[in-house]
């Protein structure tokens, strides 16, 4: 089995890490192909990022030359995925419903802690479209960039887990996911300075993925994520 599990930004090291978390859960014969965008921006924290990665990453995906049985979009609360699965006959998993999905198996209200305040919009609009916010308790900002988790892990972790706990605490969330795909590897960490169980939407999104995959299920073609209806599309590529 190969699935490919494609970044939302162009910063190659979160892709890296992605890759690494992905890989770490997946089933022997499985293989994880990480994918960077060719184009986009190096973070996404809003809407126009994140209309964009869904371009770019709808692209990339395009154009992976070999065979493939399943794509996971690992972009938390990012536009894209409806494309992809009119685009697609293989099965297509967003780590931001794949976490909350989990979650709700875990306990009886899950809280997202992401990056900065201004992302908590898109991820609460990304539940609400999946059916998925009846059980949120919250969605909280830690304050940090996603290009911060990298520069200091340790005020990342304590800048999460200070949220994921008052999640616990103020909103009683009684599970936590983490809200961003370069929080990728930190959960052992939360789960220590808060007790309750935390889920990575991408390791999340991975076990998904195999499970439908050995299902024999993918996207239902009949209605909504039918495939493009032929027509010209014109002047795309854009020329530089």
């Amino acid at each position: 089995m190969r699935i490919l599990v494609v970044n939302v930004n162009t910063t190659p090291s979160i892709t890296d890490s992605i890759g690494q978390q992905a890989a770490s859960v997946a089933s022997p014969g499985t293989e994880i192909i990480p994918l960077t965008p060719a184009f986009g921006a190096e973070s996404v924290e809003g809407n126009y990022e994140s209309y964009l990665a869904a371009i770019a990453v709808m692209e990339t995906v395009r154009a992976y030359p070999e065979p493939f049985d399943a794509v996971i979009q690992a972009g938390y609360g990012e536009h894209g995925r409806e494309g992809l699965q009119e685009l697609l006959d293989v099965p297509v998993v967003d780590i931001t419903e794949a976490a909350a999905s989990t979650a709700q198996f875990l306990g009886r209200c899950y809280s997202v802690v992401t990056s900065l305040d201004r992302t908590v919009p898109l991820i609460e609009e990304r539940l609400h479209s999946a059916g998925l916010s009846a059980r949120c308790a919250s969605v909280r900002a830690s304050g940090l960039a996603v290009l911060d988790l990298e520069r200091d892990e340790t005020a990342a972790v304590d800048a999460i887990a200070e949220q994921a706990a008052r999640a616990v605490e103020d909103d009683r969330a009684e599970v936590i996911c983490l809200g961003c795909g370069g929080m990728s590897g930190l959960t052992e960490r939360v789960v220590d300075r808060t007790g309750v169980p935390v889920v990575d939407g991408v390791t999340a999104a991975v076990t998904i993925a195999e499970s439908l995959v050995r299902l024999g299920l993918s996207t239902s073609k009949v209605r909504t994520y039918a495939p493009p209806r032929p027509k010209k599309i014109v002047n795309w590529p854009p020329r530089a």
